[in-house]
């Protein structure tokens, strides 16, 4: 059994904005009114970012086009005591999915959690 810290991606539409800004507000409002409805105040969530082809810089993941905002963002969570990298996958889905229904998640990254990470996320009960 492992313990593991997995970062997810998920892209968050949001209507009836103007700048990029008003998405990123609209989109995390969105979603930990979403996290909190189903009591995962333990997902952290955060603004993805996305490198320029041409110069490589990163920015926010936010585009605006006629009012309507695509937002990347990034929601890590611990899970306890999986059975593996893929069960701790799944498990993070399972979780998040619950809350942002209709939201497709992909694995941004997993990793082992260090001992000094130790804290509130998801524990698999035996």
């Amino acid at each position: 059994m492992g313990d593991y810290v997995v970062v997810l991606e998920a892209p968050i539409i949001v209507r009836d904005v103007e700048t990029s800004e008003d998405a990123i507000n609209v989109a995390v409002s969105k979603v930990a009114k979403a996290l909190n409805k189903e009591n995962l105040d333990f997902v952290r969530v955060e603004i993805g970012y996305s490198q320029c082809p041409v110069c490589g810089a990163h920015f926010e993941s936010a585009f605006v086009i006629g009012n309507v905002g695509l937002v990347g963002m990034y929601l890590t969570l611990k899970v306890f005591n999986a059975q593996s990298v893929e069960h701790a996958e799944r498990i993070a889905k399972a979780v998040v999915g619950k809350a942002l229904k209709k939201v497709p998640l992909k694995v941004y990254e997993i990793r082992e959690l260090a001992e000094e990470e130790e804290g509130d996320g998801v524990e698999l009960e035996e």
